[in-house]
């Protein structure tokens, strides 16, 4: 471990969301033990992985992003204002451009610019878009704490990272399943259920190298990322999980996530 804590914080963050990633290949490879999962089981899962992101926007970037405003002397509210929509903005705009396939839709109602591309990409791409704001969530805490800002520390960037890993197992059977009932192969459903967390190491490294190269836009970085979270979270994952009348499960699915991940941020942050 205390090469971990030695490393440079780059090589931090792409560790860090390694292990986000091997967490998602992990539950992808749930589809070689449940070939068909209750979709119940799928919606808590969802609800799950939103209440993570809704408690990880807040308490590891938002309130940072508050408390360093002060810090740096900006009217507070300014920086975490500004970030947080551009954030938003920003996934929507990849929301429009890229072409992409909720789960539970049928490949008619593919969002993004249209294309003749099978619906097996289009789900992947659905969820890639929804880790590129995860990546540069962990990227962006792990670069805060390289920059030396006081309000950051280790401790906190790596409960953020076990967060984000925790609710990318659910995610990886939420893509692995649907491909495995359409009947792809079990080695194939996996295959594309864990590629679409690749994008998180690649957006944490360049979330963190931005943040030491341009310390001064740090608070609205960690708006940016928590902005980007949130737009996902109310239009692709709480809806999804909603999608099949489970609204119980996935709505106490959902509490439990904040729970945990508020837990982990106030404790190890």
């Amino acid at each position: 471990m205390q090469w971990f804590i030695e490393a440079h914080v780059i090589l931090q963050a792409f560790l860090a969301t390694l292990f986000t990633w091997g967490m998602t290949a992990l539950g992808a490879g749930g589809v070689f033990l449940f070939p068909n999962p209750s979709r119940k089981v799928m919606d808590a899962m969802l609800g799950f992985a939103a209440g993570v992101m809704i408690a990880a926007s807040f308490w590891s970037l938002l309130n940072p992003s508050i408390e360093l405003s002060e810090q740096m002397g900006l009217i507070p509210w300014v920086p975490p204002l500004v970030g947080f929509l551009l954030g938003a903005g920003f996934i929507r705009l990849m929301d429009l451009v890229l072409p992409h396939l909720h789960l539970g839709q049928p490949v008619e109602q593919a969002e993004g610019i249209h294309t003749t591309w099978k619906k097996t990409l289009l789900l992947v791409l659905a969820i890639t878009l929804h880790n590129i704001p995860e990546g540069l969530a962990v990227g962006v805490a792990f670069g805060a704490v390289g920059a030396g800002i006081p309000s950051a520390d280790l401790a906190g960037a790596v409960a953020l990272a076990l967060g984000i890993g925790i609710q990318n197992f659910p995610e990886g059977l939420a893509v692995s399943g649907p491909l495995r009932r359409e009947g792809m192969s079990p080695a194939r459903s996996f295959f594309w259920g864990q590629l679409s967390a690749v994008v998180e190491p690649v957006a944490a490294v360049a979330g963190a190298a931005f943040v030491l190269a341009m310390q001064p836009v740090l608070p609205y970085a960690l708006a940016f990322a928590a902005g980007a979270m949130i737009f996902v979270v109310v239009e692709e994952v709480i809806p999804e999980s909603q999608l099949s009348g489970n609204s119980d499960v996935s709505t106490l699915g959902a509490i439990i996530g904040f729970a945990v991940m508020m837990t982990l941020d106030v404790a190890l942050g």
